[in-house]
């Protein structure tokens, strides 16, 4: 069973990103507050759960919550500032956008969700002073396995790998070769060897390792 709150605010914000490990397309997060009366038994970290029940449990976290918001951190900005700061740069986007001012936040993972902030890039939103300041105003937690301890993280996991799975797919239509659709960018033994046949294209992540030594790309 999944904890309701970490502070016992009502107000709490439970934010998780998705596609961290992938070699190509965005990261994504998603931050959101659920109401308090909240629970559902199917709920849990969205790795443990199928497709399916992903699929399912989206627009019943979409109807519930009193405020969501998702953001992609494309790969062009992930190459400049690093996919660990383009992951919390994702949550901390996604908080900016709710419509409600969290009174506490609690993020998956061991790193506090504010410890890079205004980061300057060539690509993507520029954080403001004022936004800088609002985040930081809002304490917080970092929950190592928070995905599979806490409702309002595993409802922000689920957003986040439903909404980059969409985006994976929509993007597979481009570039069918790779077979998004299937292995939703992650470093698969078929994506690898699409990558070797074909080359990589512009929704990979050049900073990452896209193949192993023994497969280097040749020009």
């Amino acid at each position: 069973m999944l904890s309701k709150s970490y502070s016992n605010l009502i107000l709490e914000c439970g934010t998780d990103e998705a596609g961290r490990g992938c070699l190509a397309g965005p990261v994504t997060a998603a931050a959101i507050l659920l109401p308090e009366h909240f629970n559902n038994e199917l709920l849990n970290d969205s790795k443990q759960l199928s497709e399916k029940t992903r699929e399912k449990l989206k627009p019943i976290i979409q109807e519930i919550a009193i405020s969501f918001a998702v953001t992609h951190i494309l790969p062009e900005e992930i190459d400049e500032i690093n996919i660990l700061n383009a992951s919390m740069k994702a949550m901390q986007e996604s908080i900016l956008q709710l419509k409600t001012r969290p009174d506490f936040i609690i993020v998956d993972g061991n790193r506090p969700i504010f410890s890079k902030l205004g980061i300057k890039s060539t690509y993507g939103k520029q954080f403001s002073e004022t936004e800088i300041a609002r985040l930081k105003s809002i304490p917080n937690q970092s929950i190592i396995k928070g995905d599979s301890k806490y409702l309002s993280i595993a409802a922000a996991s689920v957003l986040a790998k439903t909404y980059r799975d969409e985006y994976m797919n929509q993007i597979h239509e481009e570039f069918p070769m790779y077979n998004w659709k299937k292995n939703k960018g992650y470093p698969t033994k078929d994506h690898r060897e699409a990558i070797k046949k074909y080359g990589p294209c512009k929704y990979h992540r050049m900073s990452f390792r896209l193949l192993p030594e023994q497969l280097e790309l040749e020009f």
